[in-house]
């Protein structure tokens, strides 16, 4: 019996109801349990500690992607959660939206209008890719003045030059889009450069809540 919650993230209840066609991480109808002004986009469970297996993560991102981006792709802004997120009822949920109310709206606020878009360079000639001390340098004249935000994640390979998200005004993707070109373009053919998004802005978001499980 699917009794508990699953969460995927959090909306402002102020735009109205949420009606999406993505299904939830075990089948469910996707919907809303709102509380002081708060909308938690979420499904029903039949487990407070779901399985963390690849399908089931394709539908979390799935459902947080479809509210951002919204049938006519002007979306919402979300506050999304990590995989996992689970309550043993509505009330418990509700008891912790409650709590947690100001770092939400702090959060809407900080995210309103913005989506996280990211940028990879990876060496592909030795000899002829730029320094890493040049590709930050670049990244830093072309990219940052048109981000609200930016985060550094880990170089997890010598071949990777940076490895940065950048948290976008939805109004400027396409700017950032022609940036990330130009970046090409000075950087030269010694590199790929991996241009993502847009994604829910999950590096731009700092907030733990307690779960059920």
């Amino acid at each position: 019996m699917s009794d508990h919650v699953y969460v995927y993230g959090i909306i402002d209840a102020a735009n109205g109801d949420l009606s999406i066609d993505e299904e939830g991480i075990s089948g469910g109808t996707v919907d809303t349990v709102e509380r002081d002004g708060l909308a938690a986009v979420t499904s029903p469970v039949d487990t407070t500690s779901p399985e963390r297996t690849d399908e089931a993560i394709e539908r979390h991102d799935a459902v947080l992607r479809a509210v951002m981006n919204g049938d006519d792709g002007d979306g919402r802004t979300i506050v999304p959660m990590q995989f996992g997120m689970a309550f043993v009822d509505e009330a418990r949920l509700q008891t912790v939206l409650a709590g947690a109310t100001p770092a939400f709206e702090r959060a809407l606020s900080e995210l309103d209008g913005a989506v996280e878009l990211g940028v990879k360079v990876i060496r592909t000639n030795g000899a002829g890719s730029p320094s890493l001390a040049e590709t930050a340098r670049a990244m830093d004249d072309h990219l940052d003045p048109i981000a609200d935000e930016r985060v550094d994640g880990d170089r997890f390979s010598e071949l990777l030059l940076a490895n940065r998200s950048y948290l976008v005004a939805r109004e400027h993707r396409d700017d950032f889009g022609e940036a990330v070109g130009a970046l090409e373009e000075t950087l030269g053919g010694g590199v790929e450069i991996q241009y993502t998004g847009p994604w829910p802005p999950y590096n731009f978001v700092d907030i733990r809540v307690g779960a059920d499980g």
